[in-house]
């Protein structure tokens, strides 16, 4: 459980970098007037009942947090957090069926200086805890600083591993149930503090977050006039996490073992290897883009091949080349999970440069870093308790990700999946009837979520709704990005305020400038909304945006 924690704290800090415009750009709503908020008013947020639908059983803290006094817990650096009331609320306590204690747990922070405006910041992995509520994903700043009256909330359930799937309202809660909720009572709250409704509301996850995302388009398309929804796991409760599986197998039948005989799962692909699959990738691919430059932005025309990198017969392997076991397992699993009979049972991923940059996180989900024969990567850690816990119905404390029968154990599956993975919808009929905007945004080198299925997703709701599909939905691939951040990648880009301008001024963005944190400091990209892909002009500063082009 402490390791889950301190991923999710880790991929909240790593979130807070992302943007690259100011908050200056923000719409002003004349009616919104915050004069007057203040500590006793925030204070006073706490001796009223949630809301008078409540069962009784609601419970609300509040505490007035002073301008430029302290950043968000966990963060150590970054912007200082502007004036605001901080409210921690307790909904649905209850008595479970395995006899633990449950309830909704959210927190609300509303700012002195309110914009108008209400955000509900996704959660990830199998929350279970509530996060600050300051908005750090696609911003350049907190959305809190901005303005932004900011909820997240813990999903319904305590604690942040998967056990809490033996209990059926729970699994809900978790699924989709709580979210709304949330929304609803954040909703009331905001009025009751400003005495005026929010005037637009924003929803922004990743991962999980996006998943939760996506159910607001499908299930509660009401609550939000924008939606950006970053590495949606659409299919995590069965596809994603089966996927999980059949790479972990295939990886852990080629790794090495230790004197005692026993495997080495991290060891199956070393850091030189996963860099000849790096290197391989950009001299096929890098160059179609029009400049040579670390990163692979037309996806589309790439046709890179691990065979390429195959050691020659009779030669044995060393740091220039694989094995042929390990050019069959990359073969294997970029081909994507499927049964003996080979039917698909989830998608195939790209060939993007960024799984073998050593900033990335696919070592760390798929193969981990562990020397001994005790595994550490996230599909074996997280993945595999989501999975016996949660995703299979009943659960099943033996399964292993290790002996996962893809013949067999997906129909397991099937009795949640599909009140949990959102898929399916691509009508969206609610939330388009009421011009709400969908932004979905995918790293081409997430290791959990292939960017594939953003693109499949897409292309069915361009066959759905035809060329009317940009008008309130857009797709944006990352190049060289791992899981929501990181990575070779210009991944800092302002996507909350690209999604603001798109709802209230009804510019849709054909183009987000991002730029680079880490790998690439200094570097600006436009990312193209799909299947536009950004293209160098042929003259011109290639670290400059300006000196590319969307084309298709």
């Amino acid at each position: 459980m402490a390791a889950l924690l301190i991923g999710a704290l880790a991929l909240f800090l790593s979130l807070g970098s992302w943007g690259v415009s100011s908050k200056d750009s923000l719409i002003a709503f004349p009616s919104v007037n915050t004069a007057g908020v203040s500590a006793a008013q925030c204070l006073d947020l706490s001796k009223s009942d949630l809301d008078k639908r409540s069962e009784g059983n609601d419970a609300l803290s509040t505490e007035w947090i002073e301008a430029g006094t302290l950043r968000p817990p966990g963060a150590t650096s970054g912007p200082l957090l502007a004036a605001h009331c901080r409210l921690s609320g307790k909904t649905g306590q209850r008595k479970g069926v395995d006899e633990k204690s449950y309830h909704i747990g959210f927190e609300l922070r509303l700012p002195a200086a309110w914009n108008g405006r209400f955000l509900f910041q996704g959660g990830g992995g199998n929350d279970g805890v509530v996060r600050p509520a300051v908005g750090p994903q696609a911003s350049v700043d907190y959305a809190l600083n901005k303005g932004f009256a900011v909820v997240t909330t813990d999903a319904g359930h305590q604690g942040t591993d998967a056990t809490f799937g033996y209990d059926s309202l729970a699994r809900i809660d978790h699924a989709y149930r709580s979210y709304d909720i949330v929304a609803s009572k954040a909703k009331e709250l905001i009025h009751r503090h400003y005495t005026l409704a929010a005037q637009k509301s924003y929803f922004v996850g990743c991962s999980g977050g996006g998943r939760q995302g996506m159910m607001f388009t499908q299930r509660f398309p009401g609550q939000f006039d924008g939606v950006l929804a970053m590495a949606p796991a659409m299919t995590v409760a069965k596809g994603a996490t089966v996927a999980a599986a059949w790479d972990t197998q295939t990886l852990q039948s080629i790794a090495p073992r230790n004197s005692e005989g026993l495997t080495l799962l991290s060891q199956a692909l070393s850091n030189d290897d996963l860099g000849l699959v790096r290197k391989g990738v950009l001299q096929a691919c890098d160059a179609q883009d029009g400049v040579v430059d670390g990163l692979v932005s037309n996806p589309a025309a790439c046709r890179f091949t691990p065979l390429s990198l195959a050691c020659p017969s009779g030669v044995a392997k060393d740091s220039t080349c694989l094995s042929v076991p390990q050019v069959q397992a990359l073969e294997k699993i970029f081909n994507g999970a499927r049964t003996t009979a080979g039917a698909p049972l989830y998608f195939s991923w790209p060939w993007d440069a960024g799984i073998g940059h050593p900033d990335n996180d696919w070592r760390m989900w798929k193969l981990g870093n562990s020397l001994t024969a005790t595994p550490n990567s996230r599909h074996v850690f997280l993945m595999q308790d989501a999975m016996k816990h949660e995703f299979v119905t009943p659960p099943d404390p033996s399964l292993s990700i290790f002996t996962f029968n893809f013949d067999r154990d997906p129909a397991r599956m099937d009795a949640y999946a599909w009140i949990y993975n959102t898929e399916s919808d691509v009508q969206l009929k609610g939330f388009k009837a009421r011009s709400s905007k969908l932004l979905l945004a995918h790293g081409m080198a997430d290791p959990i979520f292939s960017a594939n299925e953003s693109v499949d997703y897409y292309r069915r709701m361009q066959a759905m709704h035809g060329a009317s599909t940009a008008d309130f939905a857009r797709l944006f691939l990352i190049p060289g990005m791992g899981h929501c951040s990181g990575g070779a990648a210009t991944d800092a880009w302002e996507g909350l305020e690209s999604l603001v301008t798109w709802v209230e001024k009804n510019q849709a963005p054909q183009a987000i400038v991002a730029r680079g944190t880490k790998v690439f400091p200094g570097r600006t990209r436009p990312l193209c909304s799909w299947p536009s892909y950004s293209h160098y002009k042929g003259s011109g500063e290639v670290d400059s945006a300006e000196n590319f082009e969307c084309r298709l």
